[in-house]
């Protein structure tokens, strides 16, 4: 296995102290991180008193030195035979990472297992990314059966493709060590070392005001069709920037770093291709967090709408719909850094004020000339509002409905959209709307924190 080069500046943290992993300060890519590495071994690492310690101790110096962190993290849970005080270490382990959140970027790459209280930790960071072998569960298959009676193996319960699909809790999942390690520096890359920094701008050679017509042109005529929103994504963002983290969980919206005349910028954009677009209980929680964690280092989020509303049913309404939905309302809501909102094609209902409307409070908003606002569609609209016409006036009814409200003048014109504009000049916008909000400061209320609908 191989870890990160080390350089002729590293230094080790807390060396001496009896431990199954080691730390360092070292330079990562282009900057200093604080690294920890559980060590290479043929069996299980249990976490004991003592490497819980070297973890704490590790996580305080880069939130002292307000560096990033990196874990490689290899661990079977807490070590059954020391008993409390491996219990105790791993809580300390945990309040420790918990100070860094919204301070200094964190990152844990899971290269084999991460088991019990560990696994935890990985709902902790900022960043996860598993290799394709490596697991993750807080109880595992000899408890599970044990209450459920229920035999499974480790790859069901905890492996990183299920995790990757199912859970949400990588970030990415990768074929190996090496790639791992690749995938962070490129999150990393993104951010900045800390929350009073700004994002680094990347070199670039992409004119910031160069013409985007293929976006538009992955728009179907049909109102209905589907297209993949991130080559419309890719389109507006400055040439292969484009990264996408949690690609394989809540498909229906796409969440990625980018940058834009080498500004790095978050997008959160409705995917059309995977249950229409619609909103659901994933697909709001995968975004609530990349919103908030942008907004937590410093980066801008441009949003990207195209959405027929809140996906209908009664199993998403019995699972907290409402609650998982106030995440989103939530995250955008509290967001300080600069927002930037186009509208692609529909955005109806709830799920246009969710998606980072005016109302929301985003500094612009911007919609291609067919964009359709309204509360809902004109075929839910009748039949809704003409129910009991004749098939031919139901018709008549929602060619009316649509010549008339599916549209974005009608918001345009209370202030609701700042311009309708051409789709080709969607990239020279937003770099331009970018550079004016550069300096953008907002009043934050002080309080110890808020009430998140969690």
């Amino acid at each position: 296995m191989t870890a990160a080069p080390l350089q002729d500046s590293t230094f080790a943290i807390s060396r001496l102290r009896p431990s199954k992993a080691h730390a360092d300060v070292r330079e990562f890519g282009q900057r200093t991180v604080v690294w920890v590495e559980f060590e290479d071994s043929d069996e299980l690492i249990r976490l004991t008193s003592g490497t819980s310690s070297l973890l704490a101790a590790s996580i305080d110096t880069a939130l002292d030195q307000r560096i990033p962190l990196v874990i490689m993290m290899s661990c079977a849970g807490a070590d059954i035979v020391e008993g409390i005080p491996a219990l105790h270490g791993w809580g300390l382990v945990a309040a420790a990472l918990t100070r860094c959140s919204g301070l200094i970027p964190t990152a844990i790459i899971v290269d084999g297992p991460a088991v019990s209280g560990p696994a935890l930790l990985l709902g902790i960071a900022d960043v996860a990314v598993m290799t394709a072998d490596s697991y993750a569960f807080v109880q595992g298959p000899t408890m599970v059966e044990q209450f459920t009676g229920v035999g499974i193996d480790i790859d069901e319960l905890g492996g990183a493709t299920n995790h990757a699909r199912h859970t949400g809790v990588p970030s990415a999942v990768v074929s190996d060590r090496a790639t791992a390690i690749e995938t962070v520096e490129t999150i990393l890359s993104y951010l900045p070392n800390h929350v009073d920094e700004e994002p680094p701008r990347w070199p670039n050679e992409d004119p910031p005001d160069r013409l985007c017509p293929e976006a538009g042109k992955q728009i179907p005529e049909s109102s209905t069709g589907s297209y993949d929103v991130r080559q419309v994504a890719a389109a507006i963002a400055d040439e292969d920037s484009l990264f996408e983290l949690r690609d394989r969980w809540a498909a229906n919206v796409v969440t990625a770093f980018a940058t834009i005349d080498g500004r790095p910028v978050g997008i959160v954009a409705n995917q059309p291709i995977s249950l229409a677009g619609t909103l659901d209980i994933p697909a709001s929680q995968k975004s609530a967090r990349f919103v908030a964690f942008c907004d937590a280092f410093n980066v801008p989020i441009i949003t990207l709408v195209d959405t027929p509303g809140f996906y209908p049913g009664k199993d998403l309404e019995w699972r907290g719909m409402i609650r998982h939905g106030a995440q989103l309302v939530y995250a955008y809501a509290r967001a300080t850094v600069p927002r930037i909102c186009v509208i692609l094609r529909k955005s109806y209902g709830g799920a246009y004020i969710v998606m980072d409307s005016k109302t929301m409070g985003n500094d612009l908003c911007l919609a291609w000339p067919w964009a359709e606002i309204a509360v809902m569609g004109a075929g839910q609209a009748a039949a809704i509002l003409a129910r009991r016409s004749t098939p031919e006036e139901k018709a008549e009814f929602e060619r009316d409905y649509t010549d008339r409200l599916l549209n974005p003048y009608v918001a345009a014109e209370r202030g609701f959209i700042d311009a309708v504009i051409d789709p080709a000049d969607t990239r020279a916008e937003i770099s331009a709307a970018l550079d004016v909000l550069q300096d953008k400061r907002e009043m934050v209320v002080e309080r110890k924190h808020g009430n998140t609908p969690l």
